[in-house]
This record gives structure tokens, sequence and C-alpha cells, in this order.
């Protein structure tokens, strides 16, 4: 009866041997689901990213503003007839002035 108990316990162990640790095995099925949400929230913030970013490149290529836009800030530019105003920070300045006041003259020979 005890032969007849091991001989159930080690076939028992041998069925299991798969489930647990095999090539389809619980903890592989629960690593792969792990990568899988993994990939999916990379995938969610890049589609975000692309969504906005096809709502750019549709609003540069048919509204002006869009473009407009893009020159005044990235490139500098006024329209015609606009009269530009540039703001100077005072701290700023103050900071360029001490340091070239410091600095030394270069001597030309």
């Amino acid at each position: 009866m005890k032969a007849l108990t091991l001989i159930f316990v080690v076939l028992i162990a041998l069925l299991q041997y798969p489930l647990w640790l095999g090539k389809g095995s619980w903890l592989r099925v629960w690593d792969l689901n792990r990568q899988i949400s993994e990939q999916q929230e990379k995938n969610n913030t890049l589609n975000a990213r692309n969504e906005t970013l096809n709502a750019e490149v549709l609003d540069l290529k048919s509204g002006r503003a869009a473009v407009e836009e893009r020159a005044r800030s990235e490139l500098g530019m006024i329209k015609q007839d606009e009269v530009f105003y540039q703001v100077i920070d005072q701290s700023a300045t103050s900071t360029n002035i001490s340091t070239a006041s410091t600095a030394k003259p270069t001597e030309k020979k």
C-alpha cells in the first residue's frame, strides 16, 4: 500500500511539473501578462503623442494661424506695418555690465 501511495505522489509531482516550471507554466504566463501590460501603457502614451502631432500637422496644413504663430515664436518674425517692442530685463543687463567691467582688456601689439 505504501508503494502504491508513493507511486501516486511521484505521478502527481510529474504531472504538476509542467504546470509550475515548464514551457507554458503559470509563472511564465504571469510574466508575459506583465510585459503585455507595460507595452500597452507605452503604446497608449505614444498614441496620445501621435494624435497631438497629427492634430498639429493638420492645423499647419489647413490654417494660417498656426504657421503665423510658429513664425512669430520660433523665428521672431513680425507682420508688415507692425511695431516690434523688445523688453529688456534690468537684472540680466546689470549682471552683463558688471562682468564686462571686471574683464581685462586685451592688448594689441
